[in-house]
């Protein structure tokens, strides 16, 4: 492919060196999918200019936007169940009275892998739109052998067959199905037996599980995660969104690429998570819908250096989003990040989330190009907005990406 030039653009890098990676009058080398050269316009080096030239006339740039948790995979929606929520049951009443997670897995059980890729490519489609080019997809919606490994199979579809780059998560332990009933333990056992299948199909890039009042203990989340290990798994895990388990201490001593949630996370779960240089992966979307009040601990988190990302959480049941934009600015009001901290949180910090801040998450000669064109005068403006897209060119693995089809 031959080389592209993308200049006079001002450049949100978002390096390290500087506030949000900043370069006034920039320019953006492209060599197939990956970025060549960048740096200020003045002084791209001779002779790299001489493929394609594309001129963006002073436009922000920023790295495409990292979606690093999502479950996007799954059939049928809980519009009735916010409506109950809304006239006084809690999340936990109705998923211990048969809805929730298990009746997402009813639907998702019942749909054919047809109607699960194209309900995931629609969903994907949206976070497109507003400037995504790197997505986690997790299962967790099937909970059985056949249909865990029916829906990481969609994802991988999706991912074969869109610009986007995809990275699985086995969620298995995300609910005891009802075949389980009263027998948590034999279901952590049958996940573990189903974990070298799936690793051996190619479907698996981490393991998740959710430990938690309603989900699974720190004893069975430790033989998820020792089952992980043996593989050669990274795990990432759901932790500390309704109650302090001690899920994220426990992660940290895996090494964890991530814990989510986090509105209850202790003292001890920051410093662990510091020690293992595990991200913090906040929700907002979740935190707004279930109208959560206990916030989590974002100055905590900075004091002690725990890198913070953001992202959709985009599921049926708690979290019904497909703009990570709008996160950008829930984060901002909800948790008082600023800005620059959110953008990070769903360009790098994502990408470290996921195990790719090497490739990814910002732009630097040797990562993919992935870069999103914005009309706005400042990236601040991507948190201060809300309820729009701002986006006007979507650029993924070097490609421009029809904003209608994605």
């Amino acid at each position: 492919m031959a080389l592209t030039l993308w200049r006079h653009a001002r450049l949100a890098t978002m390096t390290a060196d500087r506030p949000w990676g900043w370069i006034d009058d920039g320019a953006l080398l492209v060599d197939g999918d990956t970025l060549r050269w960048v740096g200020p316009d003045a002084e791209l080096p001779p002779g790299l200019g001489d493929g394609a030239e594309h001129d963006l006339g002073g436009a922000v740039l920023t790295p495409g936007l990292v979606d690093c948790h999502t479950h996007l995979v799954y059939g049928g929606q809980r519009a009735r169940e916010f409506e109950q929520r809304l006239q006084g049951a809690s999340y936990e009443d109705i998923a211990r009275a048969g809805g929730g997670i298990r009746s997402t897995v009813a639907a998702t059980r019942a749909a054919s892998d047809g109607t699960l890729f194209t309900l995931a490519r629609a969903r994907l489609q949206a976070l497109m739109a507003g400037g995504v080019t790197t997505v986690e997809i997790k299962s967790g919606y099937g909970l059985s052998l056949e249909h865990e490994a029916r829906c990481l199979r969609v994802a991988r579809q999706i991912g074969r067959e869109h610009a986007a780059t995809v990275r699985t998560t086995c969620l298995a332990a995300h609910a005891l199905p009802p075949e389980f009933d009263g027998r948590p333990d034999d279901y952590i056992d049958a996940i573990v037996g189903w974990l070298p299948a799936l690793q051996a199909e190619g479907l698996v890039d981490a393991v998740d599980g959710f430990c938690d009042t309603i989900g699974f203990t720190l004893a069975q989340t430790r033989r998820l995660f020792d089952a992980a290990r043996r593989l050669g798994l990274p795990v990432k895990l759901h932790a500390e969104q309704l109650s302090d388990q001690g899920g994220a201490q426990l992660a940290s001593e895996y090494a964890a690429l991530s814990c989510d949630h986090l509105e209850h996370l202790s003292p001890a779960g920051v410093r662990a998570m510091a020690a293992a240089g595990s991200v913090a992966v906040l929700l907002p979307g979740a935190y707004y819908f279930l109208r959560e009040t206990r916030l989590p601990p974002v100055p905590a988190l900075r004091e002690a250096g725990v890198p913070i990302a953001i992202a959709t959480d985009h599921n049926p049941g708690s979290s019904p989003t497909l703009s990570l934009p709008l996160m950008l600015s829930m984060a901002c009001t909800f948790f008082r990040l600023t800005p620059e901290e959110a953008l990070r949180g769903a360009t790098l910090n994502g990408a470290r989330a996921l195990g790719l801040d090497r490739t990814h998450g910002s732009l630097e000669a040797g990562k993919r190009a992935d870069f999103a064109v914005w009309d706005v005068d400042h990236p601040n403006e991507l948190a201060y907005e809300f309820g729009g897209s701002a986006l006007r060119r979507l650029v993924a693995g070097g490609l421009p990406v029809d904003l209608h089809e994605s």
